[in-house]
């Protein structure tokens, strides 16, 4: 999942990052309204966490901005203890939730779970690949009622070649969806990630197909 959080509190803004990377999530962070905006008109994400009280562009204008575009990506709002105005507003301007500061990560996390069991998708919530099934929502994958557990880097790289079924993707792409735009990585990462997902998915039934110089493809062994 690619997650932008556009909060100029730098300290408070890269902890959440470390710990939504740490679970596997693509995380890029903004400290300004204004390249918040731009970044989401030119790369999008899967859900935005999204301060009020940002120093340049708010994060109102940021959502007004993002909703008037018909962009309906889910967006948490963080705000001070005191500003039940700009909440009432931010959610009559299309927020989906808001958290105030400060909050526990577990809820934040419980929240970004939330958000997106919510959001409506052409995806169905379980993709059935082989003899495995993965959990969009709960982002796991299993064989019957036995859960398989994979790395959270592997884990990455499997939603994003789910979510492209049918479909070839290429390295930058999965690049952006394990690390986040412009992630200075090199190609041969990704290539260690396929290669380690390729032999845990083989006794499943499930094959990653190679087109060189395209990128790769999930199907049914």
């Amino acid at each position: 999942m690619r997650i932008a959080i556009i909060e100029d509190n730098k300290v408070l803004a890269r902890g959440i990052g470390h710990r939504l990377r740490d679970q596997g999530h693509a995380v890029d962070i903004l400290y300004l309204g204004e390249e918040g905006d731009a970044f989401l008109m030119e790369h999008g994400a899967d859900v935005v966490i999204l301060d009020i009280n940002l120093p340049d562009l708010s994060g109102l204008d940021v959502l007004r901005r993002l909703r008037g575009r018909g962009d309906a990506v889910p967006v948490l709002l963080l705000t001070a203890r005191a500003e039940t105005s700009d909440r009432v507003a931010g959610l009559d301007l299309g927020a989906d939730d808001y958290l105030v500061k400060p909050f526990e990560p577990d809820e934040l996390e419980a929240r970004l779970r939330a958000l997106l069991r919510r959001r409506p998708s052409e995806r169905p919530l379980y993709e059935e690949i082989g003899t495995l099934r993965f959990d969009r929502g709960a982002r796991r994958l299993s064989s019957g009622e036995t859960l398989v557990e994979l790395p959270r880097r592997e884990l990455a790289v499997l939603e994003c070649l789910v979510d492209r079924r049918g479909r070839l993707v290429s390295k930058a792409s999965l690049t952006d969806h394990v690390y986040g735009a412009g992630a200075d990585v090199e190609d041969t990462v990704v290539e260690i990630y396929i290669s380690r997902l390729r032999k845990r998915l083989e006794p499943f039934s499930v094959r990653i197909r190679t087109a060189r110089g395209l990128g790769y493809l999930l199907e049914n062994a």
